[in-house]
């Protein structure tokens, strides 16, 4: 258990210290051993975007006309009882 707490606070004091306000100047900026001044290069692969999406019209089609469908034709009922009612002749 005291290890614990005695792990606590040297983690909250190296996180103080780490914490302080202090100069924000990159590792190059005062120079290399003699004042040699070597940003850091990065090494990266080039950027790659893909094409844009190319729209294609679909084929034009063109549908043969509609085939000629006569309409129904009529017939003939004969005169006939209806129930108690005489129905003449007629086309339907």
């Amino acid at each position: 258990m005291l290890k614990t707490k005695l792990a606590a606070v040297l983690g909250l004091a190296v996180a103080g210290v780490a914490a302080a306000p202090h100069d924000a100047r990159a590792w190059w900026a005062g120079g290399y051993g003699i004042g040699v001044y070597v940003p850091p290069i990065v090494v990266a692969p080039p950027v790659v975007y893909p094409p844009p999406p190319v729209y294609v019209a679909p084929p034009v089609v063109y549908a043969p006309p509609p085939a000629y469908v006569p309409g129904p034709r009529r017939v003939w009922v004969p005169p006939h009882w209806e129930g108690r009612y005489w129905v003449q002749g007629h086309w339907a």
